[in-house]
């Protein structure tokens, strides 16, 4: 990393990112569709019909399972809850086996050991995406092999062809590719598909310095700067290399045994049948806009001057362009809790509405708001005055404007991690994601390194601020399509057993 990037890294640490400006809540009522079981049939029918330039499922994986286990760890030491209850609950997991932690009774330090430790199943060091999450009468699935399932049953080519794109750290290479290698042609026979399945690095060029308490370097025992992975966010470059238009995107530890992944396969067709109708309305309106507008291609400067003959000077203020201009703007403020600030003139105001219009598509589910942890959906106003729908984190709002306070109180949902996302425009040409993100929604969040604190620079989320200037909607999603794995107790609820 160069002195340059260093320094402007810590320069913003020093002054932090801007609270975002929060209009309301995205609820039922404004920001949230609730679909009828009608119009949710009619979304998955037309997701099986749509014609589309390829699709993939995308699954963040990175990282290891340490805080999967973190209460376990504790446990390990000094027994508590947690490891007491492994213990009385341990032949429910699928992870058991009688080779590893022998037989009843169980000895809650002693398993904790046996689960984590290098002698052990060494789960300690292994990521989420390869630990036996459920058991079957006949197999023992990995939380990878469940997205293998799912992807099959909503995500398959017209040539029967899934593609997965798997996001991993470097030093777990082995251990997927075992994984995938023990189920890949078992489940290509099963299930009368062929799996694609490709494993993508986040980018080390995205990592950032990390900092002291006081903004300085965090220098290592060489006395070289510490760099850090970035977050999420930095996954946006790894989804900008993806070539297919329609992605799905969800996280590794989110599934669910197969009895109840049927809820799960509708509404991810739901889902990707929403972000294809949106995009064909906002096509139509592109196309539309085109049309319309033909003149303006062969003359080389417009302005809008009230008067006699505008019409011939301007093709934007011609009364069919301007007609269309209000209904975009209606569909804008109706669909996505879009409202545009004012124009200059009638070629100022048609070419926002074309600018708006043509960006990535981003469809995202949402679940109403149970006590699962996980940022919001709320309506933001942008610095130029517009508003639109965004992910934020708690981090995010001001603690000390109450307007703020009260809108993150009154929020209905939560954000899941269950999005679709468009990456192609009306003329079938990859969008640049690159040029969508808002590097002001950046997180500075606490860890530490070695037991000494340090301060660490998150790049903007990759469904949160690296998606801010997408065109995005929510739909609300029944809590059953949500069923994360953040501790291994979470093992025991009935999704997972």
């Amino acid at each position: 990393m160069d002195n340059t990037k260093i320094n402007a890294e810590l320069e913003r640490f020093k002054k932090g990112f801007p609270w975002l400006d929060i209009v309301a809540p995205a609820t039922p009522e404004q920001g949230i569709e609730v679909l009828s079981p009608e119009r949710a049939d009619e979304a998955a029918a037309y997701y099986d019909s749509a014609d589309v330039a390829g699709r993939c499922k995308f699954v963040p994986a990175s990282g290891a399972a340490s805080r999967m286990f973190k209460d376990i760890f504790a446990g390990a030491e000094n027994e508590n809850d947690a490891v007491r209850k492994l213990a009385a609950e341990l032949e429910k997991f699928a992870f058991y086996r009688p080779d590893i932690f022998g037989t009843a009774p169980y000895s809650p330090g002693a398993t904790a050991h046996k689960l984590l430790d290098e002698d052990g199943l060494g789960y300690g060091k292994k990521p989420k995406g390869v630990l036996k999450f459920h058991r079957y009468p006949d197999e023992v699935r990995t939380a990878l092999a469940e997205h293998f399932v799912e992807g099959q049953a909503y995500m398959r080519s017209e040539d029967n062809v899934v593609k997965l794109l798997v996001t991993i750290s470097p030093e777990h290479k082995v251990l997927f590719e075992k994984a995938v290698d023990e189920i890949k042609e078992s489940y290509e026979k099963r299930y009368g598909v062929r799996y694609e399945v490709e494993f993508t690095f986040q980018d080390k060029a995205t990592d950032t310095v990390a900092a002291t308490p006081d903004n300085k370097p965090f220098l290592k025992e060489d006395g070289t700067p510490l760099l850090r992975p970035a977050g999420h966010g930095a996954l946006i470059h790894n989804l900008n290399a993806v070539e297919d238009e329609l992605v799905s995107i969800k996280n590794i530890d989110n599934v669910c045994v197969e009895r109840i992944q049927p809820t799960t396969y509708k509404w991810k067709k739901v889902l990707m049948g929403r972000a294809l109708e949106l995009r064909d309305k906002i096509f139509d309106y592109l196309y539309t806009f085109d049309q319309l507008t033909e003149l303006r291609k062969n003359i080389a400067d417009f302005s809008f001057i009230p008067g006699n003959n505008v019409y011939q000077d301007d093709p934007f203020a011609t009364p069919e362009v301007q007609e269309l201009c209000n209904e975009v703007e209606e569909f804008l403020r109706d669909e996505l809790c879009i409202v545009m600030p004012p124009a200059k003139d009638c070629r100022d105001r048609a070419e926002a509405l074309i600018a708006k219009l043509n960006r990535p598509i981003r469809v995202c589910g949402m679940v109403k708001n149970e006590g699962e942890p996980g940022g919001g959906p709320f309506i933001i106003r942008a610095k130029d005055g517009s508003t639109s729908l965004q992910i934020l984190e708690s981090v995010q709002i001001n603690p000390d404007d109450a307007a703020a306070v009260t809108a993150l109180k009154s929020a209905t949902h939560f954000n899941p991690v269950d999005l679709v996302c468009c990456l192609r425009d009306y003329k079938g040409e990859k969008f640049n994601l690159l040029q969508y993100v808002d590097e002001e929604t950046g997180f500075i969040s606490s860890k530490s390194y070695e037991g000494r604190p340090l301060k660490a620079l998150e790049l903007p989320g990759l469904w949160n601020g690296a998606m801010s200037d997408w065109n995005t909607l929510f739909v609300e999603v029944p809590a059953e399509t949500f069923n994360p794995v953040k501790t291994v107790l979470d093992l025991l609820r009935p999704a997972h057993q």
